[in-house]
């Protein structure tokens, strides 16, 4: 059994866990409304009260929401931050954190990072099967974004075709991120440092000038701004990787002339290649890795962080469905006198057993399609939020995840639904009747 299960596609799996976990419920309902209807009945106690029902409706919904937004937004963040470290094939950097130093160089977070040395670099470059061997040189900002330097092989990686105008040619050339706060042919001169570090004299009388913008990658180097590496050393009064009176950018650099680097992007020729590449790079004074690795690692440690909000929104479930069942004990009691005039003409007791069901599940049902929809509002507005933050596009969408979680809460709050059925029709008569 175990094999025919493992052998059917992901997409089967989801829909047969999902019928699996609201047959329950289904089944139940076919069996009290076997031969019944209803339904007039109940429509008519959900309009007499209106209110009361709607506030039942809504406690459902938002459960049901927060339940979904979490699950939602949690797996939306890992795809968006995985997404953007899908161009980063292999880091090399100075011996210290895998994980700060990917933070530096996939999504530029300001950090403190040794240098990679102009003779380690030259070795990294020439080592057979390296096709881009490319410096990631930060530290500079401009309104906040962050004035980032490379060499053209590595806007080219990140975006083959530029959305508008050509990659720099010069060291006082630059090109812009998709929503970098800059515009073609604008002139801008880098600050210092980033956030409340930032020196916004600091190269004053060094300039760029913006000759193209990049598509949007959904990473932050959407909002960055890529300038020849060795603009970035020329403005700090570093060498410029080249010999003197030498104005060509781009490799190869001449080791003495180059001043370090904190990052270098490599892709192999083959993809096996960086394998090979991360072995030979990770030793005493270099760290070689995969982002890719790393975030996995880090999601990894998270997974408690995941475990938390699955479980909060499991018991926010549970809770929502003890006071559901509560809540139906109490309307119950509101239409009592009715349904004992149901069983004063002669309604069979099984007939009333359904109408109060029926009512019920009707609550149960619209509660929770609301509370799928405000759960993808909900989602998607975070998203948003996140978006902004972090520059790391996140969209959260509704999955497989969410709809399991919803077809159990209401499987359950279905079959719990037959208790206040069942007190219902075990009331006294005639107290009914007196009121």
């Amino acid at each position: 059994m175990g094999d025919l299960w493992a052998g059917l596609s992901p997409a089967i799996q989801d829909v047969l866990t999902a019928l699996a976990l609201i047959a329950p419920g289904m089944l139940a309902g076919l069996i009290v409304l076997r031969g019944l209807r209803p339904l007039p009945l109940a429509a008519a106690m959900l309009r007499r009260f209106t209110w009361v029902n709607a506030l039942f409706m809504l406690l459902i919904a938002v459960s049901v929401g927060l339940g979904v937004g979490l699950l939602a937004q949690e797996r939306g963040l890992r795809q968006g931050s995985a997404r953007a470290a899908e161009p980063f094939d292999l880091i090399v950097a100075a011996p210290g954190s895998e994980i700060t130093a990917m933070m530096a160089a996939v999504y530029l977070q300001p950090s403190d990072m040794a240098l990679v040395t102009g003779a380690q670099y030259d070795e990294i470059a020439a080592t057979e099967g390296v096709a881009l061997a490319a410096p990631i040189a930060f530290g500079d900002s401009y309104q906040g974004a962050p004035v980032v330097g490379t060499t053209a092989g590595f806007v080219t990686h990140l975006d083959p075709t530029l959305a508008e105008g050509r990659i720099f040619q010069t060291a006082q050339e630059a090109v812009a991120g998709a929503f970098a706060p800059v515009t073609i042919g604008a002139r801008f001169t880098p600050a210092h440092g980033h956030g409340p570090e930032t020196d916004e004299h600091g190269h004053a009388g060094h300039d760029y000038r913006i000759t193209g913008r990049m598509n949007p990658t959904g990473s932050p180097w959407d909002r960055a701004i890529l300038v020849p590496v060795e603009g970035v050393w020329e403005v700090h009064g570093l060498p410029n990787g080249h010999a003197p009176g030498d104005d060509r950018i781009g490799p190869p650099f001449i080791a003495e002339y180059m001043p370090g680097t904190p990052a270098v992007l490599v892709r192999a020729e083959e993809l096996w290649g960086n394998y090979a590449l991360r072995s030979r790079f990770t030793r005493g004074d270099l760290m070689a890795f995969f982002p890719g690795a790393v975030l996995a690692q880090l999601h990894g440690l998270m997974g408690e962080v995941r475990s938390a909000l699955s479980l909060m929104a499991v018991l926010t479930q549970v809770l929502v469905t003890l006071s559901v069942l509560i809540g139906l004990l109490i309307l119950v009691r509101l239409v009592a006198r009715s349904l004992a005039l149901l069983r004063a003409v002669g309604a069979p007791l099984r007939f009333v057993f359904a109408v109060v069901w029926s009512y019920s599940a009707a609550l149960i049902l619209t509660g929770a399609a609301a509370g799928l929809a405000l759960g993808w509002v909900a989602a998607r507005v975070i998203s948003t939020v996140v978006t902004s933050r972090t520059d790391v596009l996140v969209t959260a969408n509704l999955g497989w995840p969410e709809l399991h979680l919803v077809a159990a809460f209401v499987s359950l709050t279905l079959l719990l639904a037959l208790v206040p059925a069942w007190m219902a029709v075990r009331r006294p008569l005639l107290t009914d009747l007196r009121g």
